[in-house]
């Protein structure tokens, strides 16, 4: 893990984001796109291709990208019954046990913050309805690392919010299958249908319709490079969440970390991606160096070694800052993701914190907890989005609809300074409607 001594540095270098785009495509993505396709295609091309395919040609241009990028041939693209009960007898009692454990927690958080939310209102005549969108698609990425959490953080909140239908599309294995325990915690959640399809051709199946996948209202969830693109291509057809890149963790720490548990937050970051963002700010150069020794040692007894080491020298290290005043600054600059507070009295500091997806305060609360078992959904903002939106909740899951019923005794006057208005744009015929209302009485 690198250390930067240099506040400018750190921001040239480890707080740095580059632009989706130019990012380094793996050679293994460029080749199977050529074999796909038959000649070389940016990204963009790539993803433009699928979507026309899947709007033109429905289940047969899913099942031949699903063949294409996954080498996976599901029988039938919609998870049976049958499946789903193989799918129960299947997984391990204590990890339904969990599960569950998660969904009830996740549950009591969103209708909590369903309660937070100013619903129906009326005043002189004023106000606005809320109601659930009918139909939500949420795309759960996905196989060796299957993330039925994110099943869960997603699914729970549609249906809080009383989305009609939800339904989850998932990239398969080989054998055609989804994992198991990613069909159990759908189960959980109260999930209609688990669609068997991965990738752009995904987002463009949710967003038009297929013979076997229904178009849907809105879309959500995280995904690759290649999802990414298709929700930003797609969206104005249909709505999208948000866009998400590689997960962020920043941990502000002072010397009262545990240099072994922030060495550990760090790590639980950088094995999702290699693109991931594992970064210390801290004042104290002797625990930057202690978590740094901790970091080799830890990585020796992950699975997930090689991704994360790579994390750490793609994006990710430490930056020694002045003060934790300095520091809260940098991470309201940075917007991460994640936002951890290792320090001591962190309830003081969390009142300095201006942007982040989520904040996590003292080693008790643990980031990774955030991820599956504390309450609040773990799809939040990423790329600096935190200074503008925030983590999924109840309210993406809502529209308001305004209401306008003038009182009769307020009609005229209203009419009159509308026509004003509508006469200095140039509209007459706008001016024309309210007068006659005026004319009329």
């Amino acid at each position: 893990m690198r250390i930067i001594s240099s506040v400018e540095e750190g921001r040239r270098t480890i707080l740095s984001r580059a632009p989706l785009e130019v990012e380094q495509i793996p050679l293994g993505v460029r080749e199977t796109t050529f074999r796909t396709f038959g000649k070389e295609l940016t990204p963009e091309e790539a993803v433009s291709r699928v979507i026309r395919d899947v709007r033109e040609d429905g289940d047969n241009a899913i099942r031949y990208y699903n063949s294409a990028f996954d080498n996976s041939q599901p029988e039938e693209l919609i998870v049976s019954s049958e499946e789903m009960q193989a799918a129960r007898e299947s997984v391990d009692a204590e990890v339904v046990e969990a599960l569950q454990y998660a969904a009830k927690r996740i549950t009591e958080f969103h209708e909590q913050q369903l309660r937070s939310i100013g619903l129906n209102f009326q005043v002189n005549g004023l106000g606005q309805m809320t109601r659930p969108l009918q139909r939500v698609g949420i795309y759960v990425p996905g196989t060796a690392a299957p993330l039925p959490s994110t099943a869960l953080m997603c699914a729970i909140p549609a249906r809080i919010a009383g989305v009609e239908e939800v339904y989850i599309a998932s990239p398969t294995l080989e054998d055609g299958s989804i994992s198991p325990i990613k069909l159990v915690a759908a189960e959980i959640a109260g999930v209609d249908a688990v669609f068997k399809v991965g990738g752009a051709q995904a987002i463009a199946a949710l967003a038009y319709g297929t013979e076997s996948i229904p178009k849907v209202d809105k879309i959500y969830g995280p995904g690759g490079l290649f999802v990414t693109i298709a929700k930003q291509a797609v969206y104005g057809d249909v709505g999208v969440d948000a866009i998400y890149g590689p997960t962020e963790t920043v941990i502000v720490a002072d010397e009262s970390g545990d240099p072994d548990l922030i060495a550990a937050d760090l790590l639980a970051q950088a094995e999702h991606d290699r693109l991931a963002s594992p970064i210390l700010l801290t004042p104290s150069r002797s625990l930057a160096e202690k978590v740094r020794a901790a970091v080799k040692i830890q990585l020796l007894d992950l699975e997930r070694a090689k991704i994360a080491e790579e994390a750490f020298e793609n994006r990710g290290g430490c930056i020694l800052v002045s003060d934790i005043e300095q520091a809260i600054e940098l991470a309201n600059e940075y917007a991460p993701e994640h936002l951890c507070l290792v320090v001591e009295n962190p309830t003081a500091w969390v009142t300095k914190v201006k942007n982040a997806g989520g904040v996590f305060l003292g080693e008790t609360s643990p980031e990774a907890v955030g991820d599956y078992t504390a309450g609040p959904s773990h799809t939040m903002p990423t790329g600096g989005s935190a200074k503008w939106s925030s983590p999924l909740g109840v309210s993406d899951f809502l529209k308001t609809i305004s209401v306008v019923n003038i009182p009769s005794a307020e009609a005229e006057e209203l009419a009159r300074m509308a026509s004003i208005i509508a006469r200095a744009e140039g509209l007459t015929a706008h001016a024309a409607s309210v007068e006659r209302r005026i004319q009329g009485r």
